[in-house]
């Protein structure tokens, strides 16, 4: 019993990890080394719980849940004297597989990554979980413990200081 549990939860770990980490990626701005420890933490927390989350409908969800608790967590912790840094490595790779598009602009890629990154955590968190995640409001809304009316308005309001940093026009992006 015990055994079958842990090769459950090996391959439910093997098959996510990579989109947690990409939607760790995306909250951490960039940041590999705190998008690791997001995804670690993450999956210690769904192992310790293991036995009773294999009756969720949806594992899948409820992790990306934990990790998004997880990162308002870390960042609710943060010690006043960090700071993120200014600008990001030069390796393409890593932030193509941090944004999971291969193909586009690094520049641009860089450039979205920034301004996501100068938003406040809970806005990086209900633009990825909206946007990146495809999640309706009322799933943001669980995952992040507040109202669907919470979620849309910070939705709104994040959009519109992610508009003034990229020059107040996201057509050029739409292409992607």
């Amino acid at each position: 019993m015990r055994q079958g549990r842990r090769d459950g939860f090996r391959d439910f770990a093997a098959g996510r990890s990579a989109h947690l980490y990409r939607s760790a990626c995306l909250l951490a701005s960039g940041d590999t080394h705190l998008a690791e420890d997001l995804v670690q933490e993450t999956l210690g927390r769904m192992y310790l719980l293991w036995g009773r989350i294999s009756r969720i409908d949806n594992p899948a969800a409820y992790a990306q849940t934990v990790l998004v608790r997880a990162f308002l967590t870390h960042q609710r912790r943060r010690s006043a004297g960090e700071r993120p840094v200014g600008e990001f490595p030069e390796s393409s790779a890593t932030t193509a597989s941090a944004t999971g598009a291969g193909g586009a602009d690094p520049a641009l890629r860089l450039t979205l990554l920034d301004a996501l990154g100068q938003l406040a955590p809970k806005d990086r968190a209900v633009l990825v979980l909206r946007y990146w995640e495809d999640r309706s409001v009322e799933e943001t809304a669980d995952a992040m413990n507040v109202s669907p009316a919470a979620v849309r308005t910070r939705t709104s309001r994040a959009l519109a200081r992610m508009r003034g940093q990229l020059g107040g026009s996201l057509a050029a992006f739409a292409e992607l």
